[in-house]
């Protein structure tokens, strides 16, 4: 472990797979102690035995960030188990894609129900996780938040209306928390992973054919691999990040500056 959390508690939102364990892995590398949320438990143990088994401190606490309740809850067991929240890394998401039956849809035929899911877990999700995570942030002098939004909240993507709608939306809304909570020494960041090598975009590279067009937009040639976003998140919540607040980090291979 490298130290530099050493003493902080971290919590990590989706952390039963890909990115979020990932960094989950990666703070409690640096000496952090974490809170992992998500809907998947037995993902979510695996993360923390992953943790423990290595001499780190964790605890799971299933959650459904699209409901209140739920993530007052989860900030509540964080400060109860640990006293104290100083990271937090809105990461818990999905594609939309893989929804009623993993068809791609153009904006006029997206499916309702698809649409109010994703924005109630990619949006919805990150706004009341802030909102607590916030809110007891301010009673201890200050913190640091990083929410994953993606290189869909930059630009736009055909037959991917609500989650473009929605990262895009978490991007706005990490730089509006940014400049509220500037003087009150909490940071808000958010990360714009472009293809990564997880469970969601696993689909996808199923198919030969999506996945020769993945490579061919992407100018380092390959995939990145969650550890390379878990990397940025770890920075952005440490001290050598001090003064990045309202920022949007790309790490996206290049994708975006074509």
């Amino acid at each position: 472990m490298s130290g530099q959390l050493t003493g902080k508690v971290a919590l990590v939102t989706g952390g039963a797979s890909g990115i979020g364990r990932a960094t989950a892995l990666a703070f409690a590398r640096d000496g952090a102690r974490l809170v992992i949320a998500d809907m998947n438990a037995e993902g979510g143990q695996q993360t923390v035995h992953m943790i423990t088994e290595n001499g780190g401190e964790a605890i799971f606490v299933q959650t459904d960030v699209t409901q209140a309740t739920a993530v007052e809850a989860l900030i509540s067991k964080a400060v109860e188990t640990y006293g104290r929240l100083d990271c937090a890394h809105n990461n818990a998401g999905i594609s939309g894609t893989g929804i009623a039956g993993g068809q791609r849809a153009l904006t006029a035929e997206y499916p309702e129900e698809r649409w109010h899911q994703v924005i109630a877990i990619n949006l919805t999700g990150a706004w009341l996780c802030m909102k607590y995570e916030i809110a007891q942030m301010l009673t201890q002098g200050g913190g640091a938040i990083v929410n994953t939004a993606s290189v869909a909240g930059l630009l736009g993507l055909p037959y991917a209306s609500a989650y473009v709608a929605s990262k895009h939306g978490v991007v706005g809304l990490t730089k509006t928390a940014a400049l509220e909570y500037a003087k009150q020494a909490i940071r808000v960041n958010c990360v714009c992973p472009g293809y990564i090598q997880i469970p969601m975009t696993a689909q996808g590279m199923q198919d030969p054919a999506r996945m020769a067009l993945m490579l061919a937009s992407e100018p380092v040639g390959r995939m990145g691999q969650p550890e390379e976003v878990a990397e940025a998140v770890v920075w952005l919540c440490s001290d050598a990040a001090s003064f990045v607040t309202g920022h949007t980090m790309t790490i996206d291979g290049g994708y975006v500056a074509q």
